[in-house]
């Protein structure tokens, strides 16, 4: 093997030119430079690939002794290694920085998801630049980089099509290739995606058999041939992460009926079967224990019996999605084999970001968003029944209940954010490495986390940690490689102690004991209370003997439980949990938690063809009275289309015109949809079209009055009679003069939605001035200067 020449810990490597003899002439014989080579990293440097599954709990793959067929999953790990304790955050956005840059989640300011982030350094979803990204590492030592699927750690205020783009992918992260999403989750039938930094729209339809794990899937394969065919030498970088297994929950219909009936017997009689199946396979020890089912978690028999089928299907369309998802993973997989360069490929297979989502309500959901605006009453049993064939489909947005999320963390207790207890933060993941990694089917027990993954591949690829990035001294990583484990199956573990903390549920490991403390409880959004942190019941485990903390030995000794308590203290100042927050609506307002905003005072002008908006980027019209006002040029016949649509089938709403007449559509999460509509078509020419919103007052998510107007005379009147008071939409977005994703009503399609006229502005206003219902352009411009 050569010595590498290059001085890596300086990135970028600087330029140093060798000094020797310059001639006159190029002609001349003395003339002599050497050839300009590529950077590479040293000799003998693996591609990389890191697959991340969305939401998939340690009890869910057949990998891992699940129900879910994962067959690609089993392959790879039948020719590598399974990791029985690998550990995540117990959240989506927190793991995947914390993967990403090799740190603690609270280290790079993501404490939280995105959408909480607060001023407190631990909790403000800036990465500081003192801890440059893995992708970025290795993009400058000489790797091509690449990331497919979801990327859930922009800022929110960073967040539009305006950026700034330092937090997304193929800008500040590193990637050179980037074709996903930005948010937490995504319609996987209808998809707002990027290309870059480009919003792109899927190929095709759901009619025409669009899904976006396949899509995602076709464009990793398509760029791997394309790196190994025009870079043979250069080795790759891939991260594969597709929304898949988030909620929504959808998938063709075929892969979820390949299920029916194998769950009828419910999620406690699963839990036993799936415990049964880990310890026949080995994947736990043989003297593990299944941890009992807290009471917060109903039991199977306790359901409703007309609500049963429902349940059943929930969990149906999981298990297809799962197999779904891993039979793209797979392709991705196969691609690599095809050309010759799986020997040398590094794979991570992580099979969940964090435990199974609990987000789902008791019940289930059609649509989620009804349980994160308060509204899960909506969706009845009647309801449920009445939309069961629908689950999984393009018309639903659907989730399963806390007890398929409680069976999915088989044999752990709790689920995804729970930070204290292993359901919701340890994760079946497989490694394969066929020339780094000669042991087939191997079960490693060291404890690993996923800040862990970053220093093992710099180690595998033989580089260093770089000390200096783009000209800013860097902060050391916090994980620790497992390079060590890959040839040592019994060798001592080096990852010792690790805190956990996501809001409020907190834990810390240490040389095999865990102290936990559960504070909060996931699906409970509306009531519930909550202790103060300093009377949460703390809980010790024993690792050693007790694989799954089924026994809380913290009376037996409650000195080694204040000790690690303590633990938890230093850890938590060294890495800035602190302050503990566990706030939830307030931390929704961007004033109280004291992030930025894009939009300041209560009006926003906005034109036609802007689009892609998220709900960050648009002045909130929620629990308050507001106006839509837009001027508009129509021409002769009429126009139709849409002038400006939030959000979209499962929630929000559209100004448009039909039959040449304005409407004003308020569709409550796909369940209630209101209309107004005018009682005669806009006239030819330039004309104010106006919507105004008269709130009830009283509370969040109150209906109202509204009144439709041309030029300042009323053409309609009509009653919203309820709003969604939090949020419309995780990706739906708004757009103007057109409507991307799925229509707000039925009115129209997204196809069909382009405005036939011309838009000259549209102007949305939640304060208090009377306009007489007609705005002046000079006023209008100068009212919306002052509020900026």
């Amino acid at each position: 093997m050569n010595p590498d020449r290059h001085a890596r810990t300086m990135l970028p490597i600087p330029d140093r030119p060798a000094p020797g003899l310059t001639t006159y002439d190029a002609k001349d014989p003395d003339t002599a430079y050497p050839p300009i080579e590529p950077l590479l990293p040293p000799e003998g440097a693996p591609n990389v690939l890191i697959v991340l599954i969305d939401d998939v709990g340690f009890g869910a793959s057949s990998a891992f002794g699940g129900p879910c067929q994962t067959p690609n999953a089993e392959k790879l790990a039948a020719g590598g290694l399974k990791y029985n304790r690998f550990h995540t955050t117990a959240l989506c956005a927190p793991t995947r920085q914390a993967m990403l840059t090799g740190r603690n989640h609270h280290s790079v300011g993501m404490g939280s998801i995105t959408e909480s982030a607060t001023s407190a350094p631990g909790n403000s979803s800036l990465r500081p630049n003192t801890k440059a990204p893995l992708a970025m590492t290795l993009k400058l030592n000489g790797y091509s980089t690449a990331q497919f699927g979801k990327c859930h750690e922009v800022p929110v205020w960073q967040a539009s099509p305006m950026g700034p783009f330092d937090a997304w992918p193929s800008a500040g992260g590193g990637f050179e290739t980037f074709y996903g999403f930005i948010g937490g989750e995504n319609n996987q039938w209808d998809p707002a995606l990027y290309n870059g930094t480009t919003p792109v729209e899927p190929p095709a339809t759901p009619e025409e058999g669009y899904h976006l794990t396949e899509d995602l899937a076709d464009h990793a394969v398509s760029w791997i041939r394309s790196q190994k065919a025009l870079m043979p030498d250069k080795p790759f970088f891939v991260y594969f992460a597709p929304g898949a297994t988030h909620a929504p929950h959808h998938v063709p219909k075929e892969w979820a009926d390949k299920y029916a009936g194998k769950f009828a017997d419910g999620w406690d009689v699963q839990r036993e079967r799936t415990f049964a199946r880990q310890k026949e396979m080995g994947v736990i020890p043989a003297d593990a224990e299944l941890t009992a089912r807290h009471a917060e978690i109903p039991a199977w028999d306790d359901m409703p019996d007309d609500l049963k089928p429902v349940l059943e299907r929930e969990m149906e369309v999981y298990a297809g999605f799962l197999e779904h998802t891993d039979h793209h993973v797979g392709r991705v997989i196969d691609a690599i084999d095809d050309l010759g360069a799986l020997e040398n490929t590094l794979i991570y297979y992580i099979i969940g970001d964090n435990g199974a989502s609990a987000e789902g309500t008791l019940n289930g959901a059609f649509n989620e968003m009804a349980n994160f605006n308060g509204m899960a009453a909506l969706e009845t049993p009647e309801f449920m029944r009445s939309k069961m064939d629908e689950f999984g489909t393009p018309s639903s947005y659907n989730h399963y209940a806390v007890g398929w999320a409680h069976a999915m963390d088989t044999p752990f207790q709790w689920t995804k954010q729970v930070a204290s207890h292993w359901g919701g933060t340890r994760n079946g993941t497989i490694v394969s490495w066929p020339a780094g990694i000669t042991e087939q089917g191997g079960l490693r027990s060291q404890f690993t986390h996923c800040i862990d993954v970053a220093p093992t591949i710099l180690e595998a690829a033989g580089l260093p940690e770089p000390t200096m990035v783009n000209g800013v001294q860097q902060s050391p990583m916090e994980g620790t490689s497992m390079l060590y484990s890959f040839r040592e199956p019994d060798a001592a573990e080096r990852h010792e102690l690790q805190y956990f903390e996501m809001a409020g549920n907190r834990g810390l490991y240490f040389k095999g004991w865990s102290a936990v403390t559960k504070h909060r409880t996931p699906w409970v959004l509306v009531g519930g209370t909550i202790p103060a942190f300093d009377d949460d019941v703390w809980e010790l485990y024993d690792g050693n003997a007790d694989y799954s903390q089924a026994r809380d030995l913290a009376a037996e000794h409650p000195d080694r439980l204040h000790h690690l308590q303590r633990l938890w203290l230093i850890e938590a100042t060294k890495y800035n949990v602190l302050p503990l927050d566990d706030r939830l609506i307030e931390r929704a307002n961007p004033d109280i938690a004291g992030r930025p905003t894009l939009i300041r005072g209560n009006t926003q002008l906005l034109y036609a063809g802007m689009g892609r908006l998220s709900e960050n980027s648009v002045v909130s019209i929620k629990n308050k009275s507001f106006s839509v006002t837009a001027e508009v040029d129509v021409p002769e016949g009429g126009a139709n289309g849409v002038i400006i649509a939030q959000g979209g089938r499962f929630g929000g709403w559209s100004v448009y015109m039909t039959g040449g007449a304005a409407k004003f559509v308020y569709n409550v999460l796909g369940i209630q949809k209101f209309a107004i509509e005018a009682d005669r078509p806009v006239p030819a020419g330039t004309h104010q079209v106006r919507v105004e919103f008269a709130y009830d007052g009283g509370g969040l998510g109150k209906g109202g009055d509204v009144t439709l107007y041309y030029d300042g005379d009323a053409v309609g009147t009509g009653r919203v009679g309820a709003t969604q008071p939090l949020v419309f939409s995780a990706d739906e977005t708004t757009d103007i003069g057109y409507e991307s994703g799925t229509a707000v009503s039925p009115d129209y399609t997204p196809q069909s939605s382009r405005f036939t006229g011309t838009i000259n502005w549209v102007q949305i206003d939640t304060g208090d001035d009377d306009h007489d219902h007609l705005i002046d352009p000079e006023e209008r411009m100068r009212i919306t200067m002052a509020r900026q």
